[in-house]
């Protein structure tokens, strides 16, 4: 055989398995290397080398989180309302030698899991709860997902619920509830108003009752902003206490003419009865006095009358 041909054969021979041997792995993939179909252990990042002839084969795994979206899922809650609920899963690969050896799948698997878990985690929750917990359930899902999936050589960094889908029905009776308990609070901040108004409205009649003259810097304040508003008509109610010097000073005059009054009808009265004879009737005598004095007023002939009939019993009748 030709030394040449034979150490270009040699050559070749030796490029060829060169070439197949070596690899390249970036920093976020690991290679599982299997030799002879045995698993030997994951290799890289970085260059690697592998025997030729497909003595040894590799295979690369992604070590980057995975965000997994998880299909709408029809669920009944533990209050029986129907809802349909969807969700992401973010899971990462943390030991490549198990996700490749433990499972066919990681991916669909890991998938499955997830749907399960989450219908059965809502399953036992209630809508109140669900609405107002999400974090509490987000956790929940994640450390039944993350436990699954463990022994696959997969971790779950997180779980978002990401949209809840509520029945017409269900989503007007809860704005009913949500308006109602909106007026709820508004009538209880209204009469905790009037409440507070009328504390120091009865502090401030009593600061009042103190200080009469504060009633009228009062008024005058009104009068002041309602006369702000440009008002086309303004009523200035006059206070009474206005005409107390004219009453008083009028008050002991009108008081004179009526004892003077009174004294002319009794003394009218007596004359009266002076020149009636003495036989006559107290019902004569006391329609005798009442046409007298019938222009006076009921007060003052009060007193008349009785004088004309204590005066005619005096007199035998």
């Amino acid at each position: 055989m030709d030394p040449t041909a034979f150490v270009i054969t040699a050559i070749a021979i030796g490029g060829t398995a060169l070439l197949t041997s070596v690899r390249v792995l970036f920093e976020y993939e690991r290679g599982v290397v299997f030799r002879l179909g045995k698993l030997t252990r994951a290799r890289g990042p970085g260059l690697i080398f592998l025997i030729p002839y497909g003595i040894e084969r590799m295979r690369k795994m992604d070590l980057r989180i995975v965000a997994l979206d998880i299909a709408p899922q029809d669920t009944i809650t533990k209050d029986n309302v129907t809802l349909r609920v969807n969700a992401v899963v973010y899971f990462r690969v943390a030991d490549p030698t198990k996700a490749v050896v433990e499972i066919e799948d990681y991916y669909f698997a890991t998938s499955q899991l997830a749907q399960t878990t989450l219908r059965s985690v809502i399953g036992q929750s209630e809508l109140d709860e669900l609405l107002a917990e999400r974090k509490r359930i987000n956790e929940v899902v994640r450390e039944i997902i993350d436990e699954g999936t463990e022994r696959w050589g997969i971790e779950v960094t997180g779980v978002e619920i990401k949209d809840i889908d509520l029945p017409q029905e269900m989503k007007r009776a809860m704005a009913k509830q949500a308006e109602a308990e909106r007026e709820r609070r508004a009538k209880v901040i209204s009469a905790e108003g009037e409440y507070q108004a009328s504390t120091k409205l009865a502090l401030a009649a009593e600061v009042i009752e103190r200080f009469p003259t504060a009633l009228q810097l009062r008024f005058l304040q009104t009068v002041v902003e309602i006369a702000a508003e440009n008002n086309s008509t303004t009523l200035f109610p006059i206070p009474i206490d206005l005409f107390k010097p004219f009453i008083e000073r009028g008050g002991p005059r009108d008081q004179a003419d009526r004892e003077a009054t009174l004294k002319a009808l009794k003394a009218a009265a007596e004359s009266m009865l002076e020149g009636l004879p003495k036989g006559a009737e107290p019902a004569v005598l006391e329609a005798a006095a009442r046409k007298m004095i019938g222009m006076a007023a009921e007060g003052p002939a009060a007193e008349p009358l009785q004088v004309a009939v204590k005066h005619g019993e005096r007199n035998g009748s």
